[in-house]
């Protein structure tokens, strides 16, 4: 029988019918959390909060990492509940098995070469990258940003020999910044976000590799309204406005 709201005639009965009649109050512990990928660190963590704020009561809790590394942990059973990754690769072995709902691209993202302030190898091009005597360092193949390089190399010819291959962007971004290395690969955002302590040299090359950001609900979420509720919301107007201003492409 459906539910009718009526009329009442006196306050007492006008104050029964609208707590009646309201819906339920949201739930001051609700709470989630939210895998994603290394270069979404600085971003995700002002989204979180953004939506803690629009969301009072709400908590959102962030683990950041390679995003290979996150799919093996939610394959291994860690408890998440949203899952952001910096490529489609990555997102579909969790689709392809069921692990997680129908995903929405949010944002897109090119490499660029990092180098330590002042640039004292010298690098100006993708093929400096490969010159002898020259440090460089990059993703693992599988990580995303060592899926764009793989791309890199096999679009331009140009082959590297890294000193290092890191299980993160921001691992390759620390051995920069910290002059380890001369030069790494890394994404456009997290030079702008590093600040000082790493030089951006960009290259046209970057083009022929840009990766695409998706986000979705893991099927083992216990609170799933919520989790679609975090996904919507990266991937609308006020996630954008983030998203844009720390130098992401729009998906």
């Amino acid at each position: 029988m459906t539910k009718r709201c009526l009329l009442p005639v006196s306050a007492a009965a006008l104050l029964v019918a609208v707590t009646a009649c309201a819906p339920a109050a949201p739930n001051p512990g609700q709470q989630i959390t939210v895998f994603a990928a290394a270069s979404l660190k600085a971003s995700f963590t002002q989204i979180a909060t953004a939506y803690e704020v629009e969301h009072p009561g709400t908590t959102v809790t962030l683990n950041f990492a390679g995003s290979s590394d996150l799919v093996t942990q939610i394959t291994e059973g860690a408890p998440a509940d949203v899952f952001a990754s910096a490529d489609t690769a990555n997102m579909s072995k969790l689709t392809g098995s069921d692990l997680a709902e129908q995903p929405v691209d949010f944002a897109t993202n090119t490499l660029t070469i990092a180098v330590p302030p002042g640039n004292p190898a010298g690098i100006a091009s993708f093929p400096d990258l490969a010159r002898p005597g020259v440090k460089t360092v990059v993703c693992a193949p599988q990580v995303p940003c060592g899926a764009a390089t793989t791309t890199l190399e096999t679009k331009t010819g140009v082959t590297l020999s890294p000193v290092s291959e890191e299980s993160s962007v921001t691992d390759v971004l620390g051995k920069v910044s910290s002059g380890e290395a001369d030069a790494g690969l890394v994404y456009v955002t997290d030079v702008r976000s590093a600040g000082t302590s790493v030089e951006g040299v960009p290259f046209p090359e970057a083009t022929e590799a840009v990766n695409r950001y998706p986000i979705a609900a893991l099927a083992g979420s216990k609170n799933p309204s919520l989790a679609n509720s975090f996904a919507q919301f990266v991937a609308g107007s006020a996630g954008q406005k983030i998203l844009r201003a720390a130098g992401f492409g729009a998906p």
